[in-house]
């Protein structure tokens, strides 16, 4: 498993795309798979950034990767609010742009991108989320 802790900055957002991208192309994912992985990450890495931390400077997002032959799994790790996913309704996406309720968008994305989405609270403070995907 590799592991690399960003500080939880938007601006560290193409290099988070790039390190679960490499390790996902080393595994033999297919470009479409690796662009879904990468995108499910970009969100779930905004999502640490903007609501865990509110853009906390000090805060930090560990990421680790693992891959085995039909699966990679990413696990993102933060000490920030702790996160309830029930809480976060499905977005109508039938609905105008103008009318739609901010938020929730993200997690759908993840949802539809990766073949499992998992949210843990951890005990001594923040959140575990973890991103699993398997191969085409």
């Amino acid at each position: 498993m590799r592991t690399k802790k960003f500080s939880a900055q938007f601006k560290n957002l193409d290099e988070i795309r790039s390190f679960v991208g490499d390790i996902a192309r080393d595994g033999g994912f297919s470009d479409k798979e690796i662009y879904s992985i990468q995108l499910a990450t970009d969100e779930a890495a905004s999502n640490v950034i903007e609501h865990a931390y509110g853009e906390d400077p000090k805060g930090e997002l560990e990421i680790s990767a693992d891959v085995t032959s039909d699966r990679i799994t990413i696990v993102l790790r933060d000490s920030g609010k702790a996160f309830d996913s029930g809480s976060v309704r499905q977005p109508d996406l039938q609905a105008d742009l103008s009318e739609r309720q901010v938020g929730g968008l993200g997690i759908y994305l993840m949802r539809k991108l990766m073949d499992e989405v998992r949210y843990e609270t951890v005990k001594k403070g923040g959140n575990l989320l973890t991103l699993v995907k398997r191969k085409g």
